[in-house]
């Protein structure tokens, strides 16, 4: 597929709305970051963040491999700040998650616009994934607070619920939402501690407030589209 085609298929089926706000989004962060003369390898990894989150929120499969970059960008900028399991949820799972994302996503594209069809867990299923989730946080929790990390109490829990939130959005499953729409609000006052204590950040502030913005949008977007099915 050339370029030119690849991109008209990932800008199909969006909105007037969506075409002029998701850009400007992007630009705003670009501009806001150099006039506070913010760290670039942050910007990177704001732009590639916010970028795999509308792409997949549009469930395109093009998603996966900005988010490869924004991997490796964010990945360094949480080791810097000492957020180690964020570190380890980037390296040791996201990466992994992304490849196998590709290979799963692209069994399930619809042929007319090249997007992943949408999915939900039955109530069993969302017993087990929130019990897992009460369990696993607490326990991480704990350990990364042995290991002096700081926050280490929302640093356990996002890192726990990012988990099951990338499992989630491999399974095509709209729950992720609601998962994602915790995690960005913890990781947001995360990185807000962060910046208080003098970490060149903000366009990673910017990142998780935009991503609160864009869990509510999209729960709402895939929700209406599996009630139309």
């Amino acid at each position: 597929m050339e370029l030119k085609e690849l991109i008209k298929f990932e800008l199909k089926n969006w909105g007037k709305l969506e075409k002029i706000f998701f850009p400007l989004i992007l630009f705003a962060t670009v501009i806001i970051s150099f006039l506070i003369k913010d760290d670039k390898i942050a910007l990177v990894s704001a732009l590639c963040g916010m970028s795999y989150t509308i792409l997949a929120g549009k469930g395109k499969i093009s998603c996966y491999f900005i988010g490869m970059i924004g991997t490796f960008c964010y990945s360094y900028i949480a080791f810097i700040n000492g957020f180690y399991g964020n570190l380890c949820l980037y390296m040791l799972y996201y990466f992994p998650m992304e490849i196998v994302g590709i290979y799963k996503w692209r069994k399930h594209l619809k042929p007319e616009n090249r997007e992943v069809k949408k999915s939900r867990l039955s109530n069993k299923e969302r017993i087990i994934y929130s019990l897992i989730a009460i369990i696993i946080s607490i326990s991480l929790s704990i350990i990364l607070k042995l290991f002096n990390g700081i926050t280490p109490y929302i640093d356990g829990t996002v890192t726990t619920l990012s988990v099951i939130g990338q499992l989630l959005t491999v399974k095509r499953c709209v729950e992720q939402w609601y998962v994602w729409f915790i995690v960005n609000l913890l990781s947001l006052i995360m990185w807000i501690f962060a910046y208080i204590n003098d970490s060149n950040c903000f366009a990673t502030i910017i990142m998780w407030a935009v991503y609160v913005v864009l869990s509510i949008y999209f729960l709402q977007t895939w929700q209406k589209e599996l009630k139309q099915n």
